[in-house]
């Protein structure tokens, strides 16, 4: 029996810090040099949750705690490599901020859409999605 084609799957991550949303700085193609939110292909054998928490770890430096589920983005068009499904979660991050893995940069932004830098992928209709649960979650951190 032949294996079936299927889309890639990666994990997004809405870390918040301090009342800011953490951004990374594209080192790689595709959108080199862009800012997205942390995230990444899942390897085979972990869980989306353990994907997401090393994916944070590996690109800022932050242990995170993951709170929500925002959802599951499936576009065959988010990805220009080839269609990817992406499952994002919100969560709170702690450490020292520091981009490592294929980020170039790593930094904190207001949380608001509107007041974000061009975003890779899909990122800013995630992040849209996912206002109300950031707006909760900001009020928890304060």
């Amino acid at each position: 029996m032949s294996k079936p084609v299927t889309p890639l799957l990666t994990v997004d991550i809405i870390i918040l810090v301090e009342g800011k949303l953490v951004l990374i700085q594209r080192m790689n193609p595709p959108y080199q040099g862009q800012w997205a939110l942390p995230g990444g292909f899942m390897d085979v054998g972990e869980t989306v949750e353990d994907a997401a928490t090393r994916e944070a770890k590996e690109e800022t430096g932050l242990d995170v705690e993951l709170k929500e589920l925002v959802g599951v983005f499936s576009d065959p068009n988010r990805d220009p490599r080839g269609h990817t499904v992406t499952i994002c979660f919100t969560a709170t991050g702690h450490g020292s901020l520091e981009a490592s893995s294929d980020a170039r940069d790593a930094a904190l932004f207001d949380p608001e859409p509107d007041n974000l830098p061009p975003l890779a992928f899909d990122h800013e209709k995630i992040i849209r999605t996912a206002s109300k649960q950031i707006r909760l979650l900001l009020q928890g951190q304060s």
